[in-house]
């Protein structure tokens, strides 16, 4: 496929679109790449949102309908791997991407099946239950990113592998009372009963010291991940690198604001406003494209 194929520049475009309809402040990042980093990126994230999205908005379609979109949506993936190319219109320029950086096949099909978890599973028995889920639908997505972005060390997988962990661990924790009003909680029960919790406590959202703990516990082992994930950063890119370490920092602002509710999940979704957004991007920016002590293998 070429760059210069009218219909790539279509799918490309629909990606930037659709970029910039979900995450203002991912398309804001992005847009801060380089050009051919940038549409690549905007690739990438068109796939991952097309993919949760099918869970996200079911419309009126049954479990096994959506699971069968799912598996269609695999086996498209499966046939654009092995001949380079697609006229889905998501996967299209996906493909384009999964070619030029050598994504393995593996991790868009394993984010497929973390979005069939969210059709059935609705508790999580222990947390390596929920790892696996939090590994498929974000560890694999940080993974992939960091294909696109660009790496000099394959350490720098693990790591992102580990970024993609503290994310959907946030994601989990600002989402408690709209989960929950869903049907899921994504607590795990055996921490729960550590804490001396149970399920109906959650759904009928008891706010006590005990669920105080539970949430400060949480946090504690998301910040832990992020800590562990930041060892990757200097085997990535330069040019890159401020898109990985400003999204690590406004996702943590999520919990600064949560610990600021008095670990209270239930008050409402906690958000960092958009100049807040603007300020640590900016200044991850300067930091490490402006003033980075360290060297890298390439700029």
């Amino acid at each position: 496929m070429s760059l210069n194929d009218h219909s790539i520049k279509l799918a490309l475009n629909y990606a930037k679109l659709q970029t910039k309809h979900y995450s203002k402040s991912f398309f804001l990042s992005a847009s801060l790449l380089p050009k051919e980093k940038r549409w690549d990126t905007f690739a990438l994230y068109n796939f991952c949102r097309y993919a949760d999205n099918i869970i996200d908005k079911p419309r009126n379609r049954s479990v096994e309908e959506l699971k069968m979109e799912i598996d269609h949506l695999a086996k498209e993936i499966e046939t654009a791997y092995k001949y380079g190319e697609s006229e889905h219109p998501v996967v299209k320029s996906f493909a384009l991407i999964a070619r030029k950086y050598q994504i393995p096949i593996k991790y868009p099909l394993e984010l497929l099946e973390g979005v069939k978890m969210d059709l059935t599973i609705r508790r999580y028995d222990s947390f390596n239950d929920l790892y696996l889920f939090c590994y498929r639908v974000a560890g694999v997505v940080g993974i992939m990113m960091t294909y696109v972005l660009g790496f000099s060390d394959k350490r720098a997988l693990y790591f992102a592998e580990k970024l993609g962990i503290a994310m959907q661990l946030t994601n989990i924790l600002r989402d408690i009372k709209e989960d929950k009003n869903m049907g899921r909680i994504y607590l795990p029960a055996e921490e729960l009963t550590k804490f001396n919790l149970t399920y109906e406590d959650i759904e009928n959202e008891v706010f006590n010291k005990r669920v105080q703990n539970l949430i400060s516990f949480q946090i504690i082992r998301a910040n832990q991940y992020y800590k562990e994930s930041q060892e990757g950063v200097k085997y990535l890119n330069m040019k890159t690198q401020f898109a990985i370490t400003s999204a690590s920092k406004i996702y943590q602002s999520i919990l600064l604001k949560l610990e600021a509710r008095n670990h209270n999940p239930f008050v409402g979704r906690v958000f960092v406003r958009l100049r807040e957004k603007l300020v640590i991007l900016i200044q991850e920016l300067f930091k490490t494209r402006f003033w980075n002590p360290v060297t890298t293998l390439f700029t």
